[in-house]
C-alpha cells in the first residue's frame, strides 16, 4: 500500500470532524453520482427496450425483408409474382437468411350485423413462423392448415373482437370489392393481441388458398416473401446483397422482383426510434455533468476542510504531485460508493419494472401497455466505466488548487 492511497484510505474513513460543513458535503456528493448513474442506467434500459419492443412488432407483422413484385404499388392490393422452387431453395440457403415464408394480402370490410371495419386479410402459408402471434396470443390457437383444402378459420386481434362485438369461435362475413363483390364467411380461430394498434386494427390471419382464390392466382403466384435474418445487426448489408444478386432475377412472367428491408418498408417508425439515441445521449451528458460538478464541489471542500494537513505535509517535503494523488485517491473512493448505490438504485427498479410493469403506458400513442426494459450486462459495463472516467477526468482540475497552497499560511489556517 502506498503512502498516497494509506492517508487517502484514512481521510476516507475517518469520523466526523469539528467542522460540520464536511459530512453533508461528501453526502451531497455521493447521492449526486448515485441518483446521475441510477438514471442514466433506468434511461439506457428504457429506451433500448422501447426500441427493442417496437422493432420486434413491426417485425412480427412484416419480417425483416419482403421481396414483392417490383411493379407493386403501396397498396395492399398487390402484383403477385410467381414463385418458383429453385428461387425458395436460393432464398433458404442465401448466407444471414435463416427463414422465408410466402404471404398475400387482399384489402376487406368485415361485417357483423351491426357493425364494419376496414381489415386487410393477409393469407398465410403452412410454413409461416408462428413464434410473434403465439407469444402475443390472448386467446383460442393459431391456424392449423390441412394440406387438401382451403380453411376458413382465421387470426383476429383483440383490437377489431373487442370493437366488433366478435368472440373465439364466432363466423363473420367479410366483403371483397373488385370487378365484382365477393364475399367470404370466416370463424375465429385465435385472438392476438400485440399493443400495435396501427396494425392490429388491420391484420386477420387466413389460409392464403383464400386470397389466391380470391385474386384469381395460381398456385405459385403470391404478394411476396418474406424473410427473417440470423443477424439483425447486418440487416441493411443483407438487404444490399439480396437486391444486386436478384436484380436480374424474373418469375415466369417476366416480372422483376424487388427486394426491401422493413426499414425501407416502414421508414418513418425506424426513423422514430433512431431519434430516441439523441434524447439518451442528452440524458447521458447532462446526468455525468451533473454527478460531475457535485463530485467537483465535494472534493473542494474536503480540500479546504483539510487545508492544514497539506501544508503540514507540504512542510515535511512531499510534492504536489503526491498530495494531489491523495485526494484524487478520496475522491475515487467517494465516486465509487455512489457508484454502488447508483448500481443498486438503477438495477432494483429495472428489476421492479421488469417484473410488475407498474409503470403503465397507453398502446394507442406508444404501442405498448408498460414501459419495457431491456439492461444487458455490456450496457452495465459501459455506463459505469464511463461515469468513473468522466468524473475522475473532471476532477483533475479542482485538485491543482493544492499547488497554490503556501505552507507558512496553511500550517496557521483555522
Amino acid at each position: 500500500m502506498s503512502f498516497e492511497f494509506y492517508i487517502a484510505k484514512r481521510i476516507h474513513s475517518a469520523k466526523d470532524g469539528s467542522r460540520e460543513v464536511t459530512p453533508p458535503a461528501v453526502r451531497i456528493a455521493i447521492i449526486g453520482i448515485a441518483l446521475g448513474l441510477a438514471v442514466m442506467i433506468l434511461s439506457v434500459a428504457i429506451v433500448v427496450g422501447f426500441k427493442k419492443e417496437v422493432r420486434n412488432k413491426v417485425i412480427g407483422f412484416g419480417s425483416h425483408i419482403q421481396i414483392t413484385n417490383f411493379d407493386s404499388n403501396t397498396s395492399y392490393e398487390s402484383t403477385p409474382i410467381a414463385v418458383s422452387d429453385s428461387l425458395l431453395s436460393a432464398l433458404r440457403a442465401y448466407p444471414g437468411i435463416r427463414h422465408v415464408e410466402a404471404f398475400a394480402t387482399k384489402p376487406g370490410i368485415l361485417k357483423t350485423d351491426t357493425d364494419f371495419e376496414g381489415i386487410i386479410l393477409k393469407g398465410i402459408d403452412r410454413d409461416f413462423d408462428w413464434t410473434f402471434f403465439r407469444e402475443n396470443l390472448k386467446e383460442g390457437d393459431i391456424l392449423q392448415l390441412p394440406e387438401d383444402k382451403r380453411s376458413t378459420n382465421v387470426l383476429i386481434s383483440r383490437y377489431l373482437a373487442d370493437r366488433l362485438g366478435l368472440k373465439l369461435g364466432d363466423s363473420f362475413l367479410t366483403y371483397f370489392v373488385q370487378e365484382e363483390v365477393r364475399a367470404r364467411k370466416f370463424t375465429i380461430t385465435g385472438i392476438y393481441e400485440t399493443g400495435f394498434q396501427d396494425y392490429d386494427k388491420l391484420f386477420v390471419l387466413a389460409d392464403i388458398r383464400q386470397v389466391r382464390r380470391l385474386n384469381g392466382w395460381d398456385d405459385d403466384q403470391v404478394s411476396g416473401l418474406e424473410l427473417l435474418v440470423a443477424d439483425y445487426d447486418r440487416l441493411d448489408q443483407t438487404t444490399e446483397d439480396l437486391y444486386f444478386d436478384l436484380a436480374e432475377t424474373q418469375d415466369r412472367n417476366e416480372n422483376s422482383l424487388y427486394v426491401r428491408s422493413i426499414k425501407e418498408l416502414n421508414p418513418m417508425i425506424f426513423s422514430w426510434l433512431d431519434v430516441l439515441d439523441i434524447n439518451v445521449v442528452v440524458i447521458l451528458v447532462l446526468m455525468m455533468a451533473v454527478a460531475g460538478f457535485t463530485m467537483i464541489s465535494g472534493l473542494l471542500i474536503i480540500i479546504l476542510e483539510r487545508t492544514n494537513m497539506i501544508g503540514i505535509l507540504k512542510a515535511l517535503g512531499e510534492s504536489n504531485a503526491s498530495i494531489r494523488r491523495i485526494f484524487l485517491y478520496v475522491a475515487f473512493f467517494l465516486v465509487g460508493k455512489g457508484m454502488l448505490w447508483g448500481n443498486i438504485i438503477g438495477i432494483a427498479l429495472c428489476l421492479i419494472q421488469s417484473a410488475t410493469h407498474v409503470i403503465a403506458l397507453d398502446p394507442a400513442v406508444y404501442y405498448l401497455d408498460a414501459v419495457p426494459i431491456d439492461l444487458s450486462l455490456t450496457s452495465l459495463i459501459l455506463l459505469n466505466i464511463g461515469t468513473l472516467a468522466a468524473s475522475m477526468l473532471m476532477l483533475l482540475g479542482p485538485s491543482y488548487l493544492i499547488m497554490r497552497i503556501e505552507p507558512a499560511k496553511s500550517i496557521r489556517f483555522e
